[in-house]
Formats: C-alpha cells, structure tokens, sequence
C-alpha cells in the first residue's frame, strides 16, 4: 500500500524487548529513491541519542497503533555504531552498521531486502544514475555522500519546464518495497494552495546544493495532477479518530 512519509513519522520502533524510541525521519538513496533508514530518536534508556535501522529489520508494523517492531534486541541497539547523523553518513559508517547487524547491504547485489514481509525485489535505478559503490579510495569523499533526509528535502523548491510550482511537502512510499513514488507539492496560491502529486519518475534533476527539484512537466500538466488527499494514504488515521471520539456509555445504560 501507498502511505505518505509524514503519517509514518512519530510512530514507536519496538525491539523484541522492549521499545527502542521515535521515528524522527528517513534516510533514502538520492539515485534509487528509495528509504535505507529509518531515523530512531532513542528515549532514556539510551540518553537520546539517534540511531538509524535499515527498513528491512521491520517485521511487523500495527498501524492503527502506529508502531514498527523489528528483530533486533535493544541491546543490539545500545551495542550498534554510534553514528552522528548531524554529519555525512559515509559508506564506511554504513558497512560498520551492516556488519554489527549482520545485514546484507543493500549495494552488493541486485536485489534490495524489500520491506516488513522480508520479499527480495529488484534493485531499482534511475536512468543515467549508476548503483556501483564507490571504489575503496573514494569513501570518505563528496561522491560518497548519497544518503538525503526526508526532512530536510522536505520544502525544497519545484520547478516545472515553464515556472515555479511550489515546494516539496511530503512524500508517497511504497510499504512493501519502502520506494519513494511521488513528490506530494504545495502549490501555495497560484492553485488556490491545493496539494498535488508528481511522479518521482518525472523529476528531471536535483540541485542539491540550492535545494531545487526540476520536473519534466508543464504548469499546465501540474494544475491536471491528481489532488493529495492525506486519507487515502492513511486510513487509520481516521479509524483511529472515530475510536478515540466514540462516547463511552455507562454498562447500566446498556
């Protein structure tokens, strides 16, 4: 099922022992668009600090309680590299990750360890981009770096072939395969401020380094886009929504 990033943020992570901490954001590969990482912020126990855990340690997901367990232990957890995510996450710090838990990484072969029900599923690409690893004497340089925050991508600027369309304000993942689809854009007030989707298969390039996105689509082709509707891609929001609104009625009433 399709779910937008913002409704999967704030929901628990639970080890096989207990709960780990918050959903903060994610990481996705700026060739593949597709999430890595889920950005843990870690409760007392292990004194805030952030965590990042692959997508496909998720065996299990309730979504109507909004929590992620996975098949780790919080000791694993507390034991796993101590990334500072408020730096570059270099290949190096990820095969350290990779080899304390034991995981395959996602950039040995062609086949991506997909989501919570554990499918393999092609590795995908984006035509022009490859998906080799970076050679031993690259790590550690600018190349290296391609791990981009849900957050921070979140509010850069769309520009479609004939002008500006908004800005980024979410995004649509795939829950089997945790691929990024669409770019959710607010449109501000030249479409009455509406929120539309865009394909991530229509983005023409990203400057990164000026916080731009380029389609390859008309302003025309955007105001015919299909409406986001935060419902279709969350329904137990409002499951949810209606329990919590329910009155309770006395038993003596009954």
């Amino acid at each position: 099922m399709e779910r937008n990033i913002n409704s999967l943020t704030g929901y628990s992570l639970k080890a096989s022992n207990g709960e780990i901490g918050d959903v903060k954001e994610f990481y996705f590969d700026d060739e593949t668009w597709k999430i890595e990482y889920l950005v843990i912020k870690t409760g007392g126990w292990l004194s805030g600090r952030e965590v990042l855990i692959a997508p496909h340690a998720v065996k299990k997901v309730d979504w109507l309680n909004r929590f992620f367990k996975v098949s780790l232990t919080k000791k694993q957890v507390e034991n796993s590299p101590d990334i500072d995510i408020h730096k570059p996450v270099y290949r190096q710090h990820e095969i350290e990750l990779y080899d304390h838990y034991a995981w395959e990484g996602y950039w040995l072969s062609g086949f991506y360890p997909g989501g919570y029900l554990g499918v393999s599923i092609p590795f995908p690409s984006i035509e022009g981009k490859g998906t080799m690893p970076p050679s031993s004497d690259e790590k550690g340089s600018k190349d290296d770096l391609h791990l981009r925050s849900t957050k921070k991508v979140t509010g850069y600027h769309v520009h479609a072939k004939d002008g500006d369309i908004g800005h980024i304000h979410d995004f649509v993942v795939d829950d089997q395969t945790w691929q990024l689809l669409y770019l959710v854009i607010d449109t501000h007030n030249w479409l009455g401020g509406k929120k539309v989707i865009i394909a991530v298969a229509d983005i023409l390039k990203v400057d990164w380094d000026n916080s731009k996105v380029y389609v390859d689509l008309t302003i025309s082709a955007v105001k015919k886009s299909k409406l986001f509707k935060e419902t279709v891609f969350n329904p137990w929001e409002t499951e949810r929504e209606i329990k919590v609104t329910l009155p309770v009625i006395p038993m003596e009433i009954l």
